[in-house]
């Protein structure tokens, strides 16, 4: 039986703009994406039966197209039903270390390793920018997730310029287990409150991500001026996220508020918080100051560095 083993990173978000509505029906988007240490492990092996299989230790993890590491085995059997048929199907494992949920991306991540491996697997030899396409179809931070590093992320978050690697500063990253914040519940409730702030027509759109593009957040992180980077962290999403659950805001204030921490916030779609700081002794004493302030048993803590790739063989 051939197997491959995968790392397969989460990613946060330094920055996060809603700048308008597409024509999709998804939201134009602004944002800096930066890949983190903290990841899942996939294991995708060839099986004799015509069918695809996921396996996973979290029993939060669902098993069949729920879960986009099985839409994306799915895709690739669509796309390429001669490989499928010469080589079988497939099983997928994942051993969760990303907690679900939590504005981190890690079914994406899984997805985008599951692309990878089943490219090896099958002896594909697809591009990398033949894997972001199709990584696109899946969700928009698979092809983020795909590629790692740090990047300027615009569209709907599929269209990636890469930006000099940030693989010197750290984090510590906050999320209650119990605590789950709805992706579209997010994106929904910041359109009723704040699409009066939209712009709509092309020209204005070019130019917000123009901005963005040439703005301080990116100078910062070509100059890799983490204390800069701390200072212009910024979350539209926030907005929404924090007056509806002040658990979050608590985390926020909390964390931000540590010695050595560059700058606190959500990620993502939320409810994960985080931190920078420019050690792993300062994310450590972070971790061990929160949780000695909170000692609920339902909040998870971890640190993380910041990584310069994406999907790589164990």
């Amino acid at each position: 039986m051939r197997s491959y083993s995968l790392v397969a990173p989460a990613k946060i978000n330094l920055y996060l703009e809603i700048i308008g509505d597409r024509p999709d029906g998804y939201h134009e988007l602004v944002m800096v994406l930066q890949a983190i240490s903290l990841a899942d492990k996939i294991e995708i092996s060839s099986i004799e039966i015509d069918a695809i299989s996921i396996k996973c230790d979290h029993p939060g993890v669902p098993d069949n197209q729920n879960n986009l590491a099985y839409r994306a085995a799915a895709l690739m059997a669509e796309q390429f039903p001669h490989a499928i048929a010469r080589y079988g199907g497939v099983e997928i494992k994942i051993q969760k270390t990303i907690p679900i949920a939590a504005g981190l991306a890690g079914g994406s991540s899984n997805a985008a390793a599951v692309l990878v491996g089943l490219d090896l697997l099958w002896e594909l030899g697809l591009t990398q920018g033949e894997l972001q396409e199709l990584g696109g179809q899946i969700g928009s931070d698979v092809p983020f997730c795909l590629e790692g590093g740090t990047a300027l992320a615009t569209g709907r978050g599929e269209v990636l310029s890469p930006l000099a690697n940030l693989d010197q500063l750290y984090l510590v990253l906050a999320k209650y287990h119990n605590l789950q914040i709805s992706t579209p519940w997010a994106y929904k409730t910041y359109r009723q409150q704040f699409s009066h702030t939209y712009v709509s027509a092309t020209q204005d759109l070019q130019s917000r991500r123009d901005r963005v593009h040439s703005g301080p957040i990116v100078a910062a992180v070509m100059h890799q001026d983490g204390a800069e980077i701390g200072r212009l962290l910024h979350n539209d999403l926030e907005k929404v996220a924090l007056p509806e659950y002040p658990q979050i805001q608590q985390l926020r204030q909390m964390i931000g508020t540590q010695p050595g921490v560059l700058g606190a916030m959500m990620s993502g779609s939320g409810p994960t918080v985080f931190g920078l700081v420019q050690s792993q002794a300062e994310a450590t004493q972070v971790m061990k100051t929160v949780r000695g302030q909170i000692p609920d048993p339902e909040l998870g803590l971890w640190t993380a560095k910041f990584i310069s790739q994406g999907i790589s063989l164990v």
